[in-house]
């Protein structure tokens, strides 16, 4: 077996609206399709590929996701990314990016890569998952604010 790519990542959350509303309002993926699963959720898009599955986990009514996914529900074990340490995206515009992050009261930090034209900004979703946007190169557009 070979892997080709990553194909998606999924994110349990009881912030779901706000969850989704960082992806789409501040990071620029667009919320689309996804099947009629028995519990709420988005799948949030970049360049046509569902690159964030967003399971919304309603703890006074589990059953629909326990049925389908099963795992844990609790609001406390949703927090943060344990051992997972952060998700990557490549990006463009980080003076864009900025924007809207002071716009809405994110806290983020930014960081230049030694020996390596690579600019990033890391900052935690709602639910306290860390974010890094990569800036290669020419898309490093005024980086340095």
């Amino acid at each position: 077996m070979s892997l080709n790519s990553l194909d998606h990542c999924s994110i349990r959350t009881v912030k779901l609206q706000e969850t989704r509303d960082f992806y789409v309002d501040i990071l620029g993926m667009v919320d689309g399709e996804r099947p009629d699963f028995p519990f709420p959720g988005n799948w949030l898009y970049v360049d046509d590929v569902a690159v964030v599955h967003l399971v919304g986990v309603d703890p006074e009514d589990p059953s629909g996701l326990m049925e389908y996914l099963g795992g844990e529900i609790s609001a406390e074990a949703l927090d943060g990314s344990g051992a997972f340490d952060h998700i990557a995206f490549r990006a463009k515009a980080p003076a864009r990016l900025r924007e809207r992050l002071e716009d809405k009261g994110y806290p983020y930090r930014e960081r230049k890569v030694p020996n390596m034209d690579l600019f990033q900004i890391f900052v935690e979703d709602p639910n306290g998952i860390m974010i890094e946007l990569n800036y290669w190169g020419e898309d490093q557009e005024q980086a340095a604010a």
